[in-house]
């Protein structure tokens, strides 16, 4: 049952009432690999207070061997019991904030990338909420693409065989407090949804982080695998993650003017032009990986063209009118990110770049509302619309040129991203894969 704990002291009072045998800490490494460990209730004072130890040189972009010393600090507000780890010793878990040994915030820990510029903007007296709608894939096990149905877009049962899995998935992260709006099956065989409501960025990158979780454990529960690879079938629409995002001051809603058109005020249409004017350079952080660009591609409803609309659903940046007039429902929909992403990350260049908009007062261009994979090169040039890089070297040369993902990530964090994509497209490039064995060797 979902409890709320504010304090150290509400979380050592629920591990007694519950008799919970392990708390589980939980933080993400610079690619958004989830990492825990877990402690006794014994050690529950000492971590609260002062924190656990570890060694971060093992931990992709975390600290080199000379400087490996790290304190995971739990962050009480995260407590949640475990919903898959329950009977008679049930487990815990709490998020946590990464610490140098002095006790000044780690410079490596996404979650601190995206804490320090949300209290930036909160500083501004906006509250950044973020609504990610994360698609994924049920397969018969790990090792190929063996699918549990051929439905589609919102087909029910018997032809949607994944939607016990959703409804316990839904049962498990409403345990956990998560708010759930709606899932449905989606538009590939064997693909589904479930869409959380929305709520601040911080918390919600936290959400991300378990929702995703949630999804395999339960998959993993009856004997199936789930998975967020953005592109796991050729000849099907992929995986995204279409993030729905507004700023708030207090109670209203900074997207809105109720005179204005589609009802976007003026911070809404410079935050617009703010990520469009910096998608290019972003998109390495929002589709990290190699596979994440076989499904930015013509012809399988990923955006690849930057281009904002209203109803527009081939434009990279749609404004959803569900419904129309109402404040708080004014919102963007950034519609090119992938459910792999690490969302720290992620939600952070968004936001930076939506700032940038802001503080700077960029344009907006007037909305694309034709279909954009319709039109012709020449069209396309006529309208002023530029494509999304095509592959993950192409992302990683536009994000390695970027003073905005630079200072919102942090050059620690920054350098070491790049670092590591660099490696990763240099192994792919140098991969010798089926399809060429298959074409070439017989004529070659």
């Amino acid at each position: 049952m979902f409890k709320e704990c504010k304090t150290a002291n509400d979380v050592k009072k629920l591990v007694k009432e519950k008799e919970i045998s392990f708390i589980q800490l939980w933080f993400t490494d610079v690619l958004g690999f989830l990492k825990s460990f877990a402690i006794t209730p014994s050690e529950l004072d000492e971590g609260l207070s002062e924190g656990m130890g570890f060694d971060g040189s093992s931990i992709e972009g975390f600290a080199r061997i000379h400087e490996s010393d790290m304190i995971a600090m739990p962050d009480p507000t995260t407590f949640q019991m475990v919903p898959w780890r329950g009977g008679d010793k049930p487990v815990a878990r709490m998020f946590c904030d990464i610490l140098n040994p002095d006790g000044s915030n780690y410079d490596g820990d996404p979650r601190y990338a995206l804490k320090r510029l949300l209290n930036k903007v909160a500083e501004k007296g906006y509250t950044f909420y973020v609504g990610p709608e994360l698609e994924y894939f049920y397969f018969k096990d790990n090792t190929s693409t063996e699918i549990l149905d051929k439905g589609g877009y919102f087909d029910s049962r018997p032809v949607d065989q994944g939607s016990n899995l959703r409804r316990e998935t839904i049962f498990a992260l409403q345990s956990m407090g998560i708010q759930v709006e709606y899932s449905h099956h989606e538009v590939a065989p064997s693909q589904h949804e479930i869409d959380l409501r929305y709520i601040d960025g911080l918390k919600m990158a936290d959400i991300t982080m378990t929702y995703r979780m949630v999804v395999k454990e339960i998959a993993r529960q009856n004997n199936v695998y789930a998975t967020f690879m953005p592109k796991p079938m050729f000849g099907e629409n992929g995986s995204g993650m279409h993030v729905h995002q507004s700023l708030f001051k207090g109670d209203k809603n900074a997207f809105y003017n109720k005179d204005a058109e589609y009802n976007l005020s003026d911070t809404a249409r410079h935050y617009i032009a703010g990520i469009l004017k910096h998608a290019p350079e972003m998109t390495a952080v929002t589709n990290q990986w190699v596979n994440s660009y076989k499904r930015l591609v013509p012809g399988y409803e990923a955006p690849v063209y930057v281009s904002w609309a209203n109803r527009n659903r081939s434009a990279m940046i749609r404004v959803p009118m569900y419904k129309p007039g109402k404040e708080k429902a004014t919102r963007i929909e950034f519609r090119s990110p992938d459910p792999a992403c690490n969302p720290y990350l992620a939600f952070a260049v968004m936001l930076g770049a939506g700032m940038e908009g802001i503080e700077k007062k960029y344009e907006l261009p007037d909305p694309i509302e034709k279909d954009i994979f319709e039109m012709t090169p020449k069209e396309r040039e006529e309208w002023g619309i530029t494509a999304l890089p095509g592959n993950l070297y192409a992302a990683i040369l536009e994000t390695e040129k970027s003073e905005l993902v630079k200072k919102v990530l942090g050059e620690h964090i920054f350098n070491k991203f790049i670092e590591n994509k660099k490696i990763e497209w240099d192994r792919y490039r140098t991969h010798v894969s089926k399809f060429e064995i298959e074409q070439y060797l017989p004529r070659l």
